[in-house]
């Protein structure tokens, strides 16, 4: 009996071997479909135009150069864009986590009488919105237009970011917690800074990380709100602006050697905008791990 016990079992183990191999190869696919693309845009950024030109960069440089980080950094706005972006960012980001904790933290509670007509109301604004040109008129009657405001205000609260904080609220925060908390005297405010938030860390950090990057890499509102204070242009715009003059004055030139050409510095523009988002994700790459996966086991 042990030995045909024995029989059996190794056949079904090779069975789940191969489907965690095949698992494996499929992630490893997937993973170089999003790297190598980066890596091709890092290698074109770091090589020579003649190379770029003859369609001769593939994954690794040719003709090594900066020469067009060289050409980014010649032009002295361009740490001021950064500057403008940097701290829209983290204003954005701060301003739009403390909209969505308090418009969460009420939502997730039983006791708040109505939370689900309202909770429709804001997954309503997901679906159905006035679109560009109302929210431009708005934005030009209350003022607000070549200002840093113009860039913080309008987005800063996302609806699909409430949902999910208040889905984990629900989820993660048990109601006789709040009650013993209750029990001891502590109010909504008391809850929520020394009960609700302490425990939230993983749910925040990937809500913030989600704020930040929207923000870091959006640049369409910039383009319609910022249209003569040249000095609050962020960096995503700047950069727009830098790689249509150098396609413009490429195409103006076709038959000359360029010493700059567009391919090289839109690859070197989008390096550039990326690195200093990529600097924060490490840091707060614990906390987005758990927030991910928060909720998904039920015990």
């Amino acid at each position: 009996m042990k030995a045909i016990a024995g029989g059996t079992a190794a056949p079904h183990k090779a069975r789940i071997d191969i489907w965690e191999t095949l698992i494996r190869l499929v992630i490893i696919i997937i993973s170089l479909f999003c790297l190598l693309p980066f890596i091709h845009v890092v290698s074109k950024s770091l090589s020579s135009d003649s190379f770029v030109i003859a369609n001769k960069v593939f994954l690794w440089p040719q003709g090594f150069t900066i020469e067009a980080y060289n050409k980014i950094f010649a032009d002295a706005s361009i740490l001021r864009s950064l500057y403008i972006s940097v701290i829209v960012t983290v204003l954005f980001t701060f301003l739009g986590m403390i909209l969505t904790i308090c418009a969460a933290y009420p939502l997730s509670r039983t006791q708040f009488k109505g939370r689900r007509v309202i909770t429709f109301i804001f997954l309503f604004t997901m679906y159905f919105s006035g679109g560009i040109i109302p929210d431009y008129m708005n934005i030009n009657n209350l003022g607000l237009m070549d200002t840093i405001w113009s860039l913080v205000l309008p987005l800063s609260f996302s609806a699909f970011n409430l949902l999910i904080m208040k889905t984990s609220l629900t989820s993660s925060i048990p109601v006789s917690l709040e009650e013993s908390a209750r029990i001891d005297g502590a109010g909504h405010f008391r809850i929520l800074f020394s009960i609700v938030l302490p425990l939230s860390k993983p749910i925040m950090a990937t809500l913030a990380l989600f704020y930040a990057v929207g923000r870091w890499n959006a640049y369409q509102d910039a383009l319609f709100y910022i249209k003569h204070e040249t000095s609050l242009r962020p960096l995503q715009l700047k950069l727009y602006y830098l790689v249509i003059q150098a396609s413009e004055s490429f195409q103006l030139e076709a038959s000359q050697v360029q010493l700059s050409n567009p391919e090289v510095l839109k690859a070197s523009v989008v390096v550039f905008a990326t690195l200093p988002i990529l600097c924060v994700y490490p840091f707060v790459q614990k906390y987005f791990v758990q927030g991910v996966m928060l909720g998904a086991v039920k015990e």
